[in-house]
């Protein structure tokens, strides 16, 4: 019997049982998690020790995730149902061929997820997105799939990185180390550009470690992913996922209440609604270099992207009024992306050099 049919036959005794671990009837917590534990101890104890190891983290744990959790070269972790589990190793997607013994077994993995990771969800609110272990936690509830939940998991590095990390995997070279160098120190702002998964938090964690130790930085993010440079700074997390919440938490007003904080940078991790407004604002008022990211493919992607949603949280304003905000407040945008291959590599560092009746006129000052 391997560890998929063992699963499946405890599961059964369990469900069969009126004291069972998956019935309400049980007077707690402690008393279900009791029961449990004694019958995991009478059905292992004749199994293998990697059988019987494999068959608890299913009960007790994060089941075949276990094993993806402790690879760390494994970045990204996909489950899109109890039998369909993928994850990303050196820029690559890869189908893992273990899964959850059910369906049952893989619901009660994200109870015990969500339950560990402090986030509540429900009909109302079918969204979850949280820190789970060392990795950051996108979660989206059946109400929305129309089969199971599915769950993303991006792995945070244990230790931050340096442009000299990047350096030697080869994200930078050692001329744009310089260049990113000069731009951090003679405090420009800027924004990192870049598709999904292609580096831009990796980037922003680098450049962060080459702030000095006593300038303040106020870091806003929706998930915990960016470091905090020294113990001057803090850190603002939007909080929007719960039953009563009567005032939204969102970016937009972490900016507000970012700007009382004493900050010399105000760091975005990602702008994607109308708080793009409120960061350039916040820029072109003397918060000199500061920075956050953007989803764009391109320079000019992203000034649109900006133009677009500036104009989302000040619908009133032209585009010449949101054009010359945005010359006011950024003086590059450094590009970076994924190739083909799944290697991620710094694309491209651009000056916005001038606003004229065309648009901006943006050069690369890449040697």
């Amino acid at each position: 019997m391997n560890h998929i049919e063992a699963i499946r036959a405890i599961e059964n005794k369990i469900s069969a049982d009126p004291r069972s671990a998956y019935s309400f009837q049980l007077s707690s917590e402690q008393t279900r998690s009791e029961f449990l534990k004694r019958v995991l101890d009478d059905e292992l104890k004749s199994a293998q020790l990697d059988i019987r190891n494999r068959i608890r983290d299913e009960f007790e744990a994060a089941g075949p995730l276990e094993t993806l959790f402790a690879d760390e070269e494994i970045t990204e972790i996909i489950v899109n149902g109890f039998n369909n589990i993928w994850f990303e190793k050196g820029g690559q997607l890869f189908s893992f061929e273990d899964q959850f013994a059910s369906q049952v077994s893989y619901q009660n993995f994200i109870s015990r997820m969500l339950s560990q990771a402090q986030v509540v969800v429900s009909k109302e609110n079918p969204i979850a997105q949280s820190v789970y272990r060392n990795f950051r936690l996108h979660y989206i509830d059946s109400e929305l799939t129309r089969s199971e939940g599915h769950i993303c998991f991006r792995r945070h590095p244990e230790s931050p990185w340096t442009l000299d990390k990047l350096m030697d995997n080869n994200f930078v070279s050692p001329a744009q180390v310089t260049i990113l160098k000069n731009i951090i120190n003679k405090h420009k702002n800027f924004l990192v550009i870049g598709g999904t998964g292609s580096g831009k938090t990796s980037l922003l964690n680098a450049l962060l470690n080459e702030l000095p130790k006593n300038e303040r930085c106020v870091i806003i993010e929706d998930t915990p992913e960016l470091k905090l440079p020294n113990r001057v700074s803090a850190k603002l997390l939007t909080k929007e996922n719960s039953f009563d919440q009567k005032i939204v938490f969102d970016q937009s007003m972490l900016v507000k209440n970012a700007l009382r904080m004493r900050p010399d940078r105000i760091i975005m991790g990602e702008i994607r609604a109308q708080e793009a407004k409120d960061f350039l604002m916040a820029l072109s008022t003397g918060h000199l270099g500061s920075f956050g990211s953007l989803h764009a493919a391109s320079p000019s992607q992203a000034l649109i992207r900006l133009e677009m949603l500036i104009q989302w949280g000040a619908s009133q304003w032209g585009l010449v009024a949101i054009r010359r905000l945005i010359q006011m407040s950024l003086d590059y945008i450094i590009s970076v992306q994924r190739t083909e291959s799944g290697e991620r590599k710094l694309a491209g560092i651009y000056k916005i050099c001038s606003l004229e009746e065309t648009g901006f006129i943006v050069e690369s000052v890449l040697p």
